[in-house]
């Protein structure tokens, strides 16, 4: 995972105060700048957390108080610019280690389950590495790599994890079917529309090593989806 230095610790900073705070926070969000900052603290404490930043919440509250305040500052302004750089790197090694770890496990994880997915009933293996098993077989038109196609979707993760879902959203999303992962571009293609197919996507046809940071998707996961192909076009 890359973090920005700036952004990563001035969230770390804000969310630790904001959290620190949070007891004397209003019990009652009442007005908009009450919660637009609460809104502001808690997305930014939320991301600190996924991100493994640990900073001590009471002395940042100090800090951003300070600041805020027009107050002195307990350091120069070198000795501040020097150690946020220097935690910043302590941050960025440390989920470096721990995104090489997650993506040898999750490699691991990955090879052994397809191994054993393609030998039950009903799942077909591609040339690329990609398996589906058909749910419901539709008698529309298969779509194009070129087309816009509307579909309703739910993806999980290996342990069952939901990490994206629009039948729980309750509205189809409709997408170029060339501006998705390879997976899809390829799986979607197979299905006539009015299908309903399981997909088992390797990490190489899905986020590979490198998954957006933060989100729920490991580095090297394979992933599965339940697609059905409502429509081509929009």
């Amino acid at each position: 995972m890359k973090v920005s230095l700036c952004v990563a610790v001035a969230t770390g900073l804000l969310a630790a105060s904001a959290m620190a705070q949070e007891p004397a926070a209003p019990a009652q969000l009442k007005s908009l700048k009450d919660k637009a900052s609460y809104g502001y603290g808690y997305s930014m404490g939320r991301n600190m957390k996924t991100q493994g930043i640990d900073l001590d919440p009471a002395i940042l509250a100090k800090g951003l108080a300070d600041g805020l305040g027009g107050s002195e500052a307990l350091m120069k302004d070198a000795e501040i610019q020097a150690s946020i750089q220097e935690f910043a790197k302590q941050i960025q090694a440390k989920q470096a280690g721990m995104a090489g770890q997650a993506a040898a496990s999750n490699k691991a994880e990955g090879e052994k389950f397809l191994a054993a997915n393609k030998k039950k009933p009903g799942v077909v293996t591609t040339p690329s590495g990609l398996q589906y098993k058909v749910i419901k077989q539709g008698t529309g038109p298969k779509p194009k790599a070129s087309d816009t196609v509307t579909v309703h979707y739910e993806g999980k993760l290996l342990d069952g994890t939901v990490f994206d879902s629009s039948i729980k959203r309750g509205e189809p999303i409709a997408f170029p079917l060339n501006g998705v992962i390879k997976g899809w571009t390829e799986g979607v293609q197979l299905m006539p529309v009015g299908s309903t197919y399981q997909f088992f996507i390797p990490s190489e046809l899905a986020y590979g090593a490198n998954p957006r940071p933060g989100g729920p998707i490991g580095p090297n996961a394979v992933l599965t989806f339940e697609v059905q192909l409502l429509k081509i076009g929009e």
